[in-house]
């Protein structure tokens, strides 16, 4: 027994002499050096405790990364969690919205992401590192905030239409809480609509062309546009609205449709790079029938930027209208063969100097 005791007394030791050896953990001034950084940014003095808090040292590197990342982006530093909590809400925007500006982002549905909002700043994810906080539990805090101040009824407006009362910009957010509209039309098929930021639209199906009235009179209003295309909830899923041929609703949706991806492609123009080209100019157009199309112009003699369109137009170098051409035959033509473009949002295509 003496002999077991001896062994166990000497293995205590043994530990007490490896810890010993152990490297201390890294200092944050020490790893913010590392990173080019200053140990005096404004607001790291706060934060600076739950930095302290991490007793391995891949996760204080993994602390000092997060605050390069954030200074990197040129944001400031957050407010400590216990102060910034109070002030989280949801926000929903188009995907390429959070794709252009790389913040923490998660979609929702086709053409819109969820993004959470920390007073008058979109979240970036490195602040979760910093706060010690998983997307989902601020995610579920956020929408807390949301569904404490969402009381009131909806408004019926002279169409039929029903709005939601708050238009204090969240309301569009409130698509992410089912329980506050989903009870607007029992045992009816209910359409959405959040043509922008303050504004929750929903109509039951008998109204579908109400609310498309109503999308029409947001977007002359002069409010920032967030989604016109309307929305549907089919069982527990939320989509954007597929009405299909022979639906009368189906040329406005596809409308809408356009006018939301030719309003990305215009803020895309300001961060394509010109040396590739001039961006195709895009529009709308209508056949016969009233089907409408987007339509991308290719002028002559210069390299075009060309986005993803249902018809091309050429035209020569004078303006001449040269033809129209439905975009799915242009493959066969050897010259229309481009290299995809880098960038945020809807596809484009970098094509060579065209020659009649």
């Amino acid at each position: 027994m003496d002999c077991l005791d001896g062994l166990a007394e000497m293995g205590f030791f043994d530990r007490f002499r490896s810890r010993a050896d152990e490297a201390p953990l890294p200092g944050l001034a020490a790893l913010l050096e590392a990173r080019g950084l200053s140990p005096d940014l404004p607001g790291l003095a706060a934060l600076t405790p739950g930095f302290e808090a991490h007793r391995k040292a891949d996760e204080r590197e993994a602390w000092a990364d997060a605050v390069a990342e954030v200074y990197g982006q040129g944001l400031p530093l957050p407010d400590p969690w216990i102060d910034a909590q109070d002030h989280v809400l949801p926000e929903l925007v188009p995907a390429w919205v959070a794709e252009r500006e790389g913040r923490w982002s998660r979609g929702f549905i086709d053409g819109l992401s969820q993004r959470i909002r920390v007073g008058d700043l979109v979240m970036p994810a490195a602040w979760l590192k910093l706060w010690d906080q998983t997307a989902d539990d601020v995610l579920d805090l956020a929408l807390d905030h949301l569904r404490h101040r969402s009381e009131g009824a909806f408004e019926r407006l002279p169409s039929g239409a029903y709005r939601g009362p708050w238009r204090d910009g969240c309301d569009a957010a409130r698509l992410l809480l089912p329980e506050v509209w989903q009870g607007l039309f029992k045992d009816q098929h209910p359409f959405l609509a959040i043509p922008s930021a303050d504004t929750l639209l929903a109509v039951p199906q008998i109204l579908l062309p109400k609310l498309m009235e109503e999308v029409g009179r947001s977007l002359q209003s002069g409010a920032k546009p967030l989604q016109l295309a309307v929305i549907e909830r089919i069982g527990d899923q939320l989509m954007t609205a597929r009405l299909q041929d022979p639906h009368p609703m189906s040329a406005p949706q596809k409308e809408l449709k356009h006018m939301d991806l030719i309003e990305a492609l215009r803020q895309q123009e300001q961060d394509l790079d010109p040396n590739l080209g001039l961006p195709a100019t895009v529009s709308m157009v209508k056949t016969g029938q009233g089907k409408p199309l987007t339509m991308a112009l290719w002028n002559e003699g210069a390299p075009v930027l060309l986005p993803e369109t249902d018809l091309i137009a050429f035209s020569a170098r004078g303006g001449e209208p040269l033809g129209i051409f439905a975009r799915q035959t242009l493959p066969r033509i050897h010259e229309i063969k481009g290299d995809g473009v880098a960038i945020w949002g809807p596809p484009w295509s970098a094509l060579p100097r065209r020659s009649r």
